[in-house]
C-alpha cells in the first residue's frame, strides 16, 4: 500500500501539471515573484511566453543584437544598481535597433521621447540624436530607471512607469487605490509590458544564440 502511494505521488510529482507550475513559480522579474496563483497573471503570463517563443521572434538578426549588445548593457546597469532583467526593456522597446522611432516621436535603442532624453544629458536635436548611441543612451537609461525607483519603490512599477510615464501611473495608483501593477488597470500597451519583458527573458535565455 505505501508503494502504490508513493507511485503514485511521484507520478504526480512528474506530471506535465506539476512541472508547469514549478516552472511558473520559478518565473520572477527583477528579483521579484510573480503571483502566478492570480488566475489573471498566470494567463497573461501563459499568453505572452507562447507569443515571444522562438518560433515567433527568431530571427538571426534579433539573436546577433542581443549577443553583442545584452551583456554590455547587464553590465552598464550593474554600475547602476539596476536589476539585471532590465536589460530585456530594450529589446521590447526597439529589438536593439536604433533606427526604430515611434509615431510619437520616441527613439533610439531605449525609445527616449526627445523630452526625456535631453532631461537625462542626451542630445537630441536637426544635427545630433544621441538616443542612437548605444553607451550614452544606456547610461541616460540606467539614470532614468535609478530615479523612477527613488520615485516607486518597487522595480514592476519601475518598469511599467517607464512605458506609460511616472505622472499616468501615479495617477492611475491613486485613482484605483492599487499599489501592485498586477492589480492595477492600465492601458493595453502597459498592461502587457511587464508579461513581454519576461517572455522575450524566457526566449532569449533559453536559446543557443545567446550565452548571457
Amino acid at each position: 500500500m505505501m508503494i502504490e502511494g508513493a507511485a503514485r505521488l511521484k507520478e504526480k510529482l512528474n506530471s506535465p501539471e506539476k512541472k508547469q507550475e514549478i516552472y511558473y513559480n520559478s518565473l520572477t522579474f527583477a528579483n521579484e515573484s510573480i503571483p502566478v496563483e492570480n488566475h489573471k497573471v498566470k494567463s497573461k503570463l501563459t499568453k505572452y511566453l507562447a507569443k515571444f517563443s522562438f518560433k515567433k521572434i527568431g530571427s538571426h538578426d534579433m539573436h546577433a543584437r542581443a549577443e553583442k549588445y545584452l551583456p554590455k548593457i547587464e553590465k552598464i546597469l550593474k554600475s547602476y544598481g539596476i536589476p539585471e532583467d532590465f536589460k530585456y526593456l530594450p529589446v521590447v522597446e526597439s529589438g536593439l535597433d536604433p533606427s526604430v522611432s515611434s509615431h510619437k516621436g520616441a527613439g533610439g535603442y531605449w525609445q527616449f521621447m526627445p523630452s526625456t532624453a535631453r532631461l537625462y544629458g542626451l542630445r537630441v536635436d536637426h544635427k545630433v540624436d544621441e538616443r542612437k548611441n548605444f553607451v550614452k543612451s544606456t547610461h541616460a537609461a540606467a539614470r532614468y530607471l535609478k530615479d523612477l525607483y527613488n520615485q516607486f519603490g518597487d522595480w514592476t512599477l519601475v518598469a511599467a512607469a517607464y512605458n506609460i510615464g511616472e505622472g499616468s501611473l501615479r495617477a492611475a495608483m491613486r485613482n484605483q487605490g492599487k499599489k501592485s501593477y498586477y492589480h492595477l488597470k492600465l492601458n493595453e500597451e502597459t498592461a502587457s509590458y511587464v508579461y513581454k519583458i519576461i517572455s522575450v527573458k524566457e526566449v532569449l535565455r533559453k536559446t543557443t544564440f545567446i550565452r548571457i
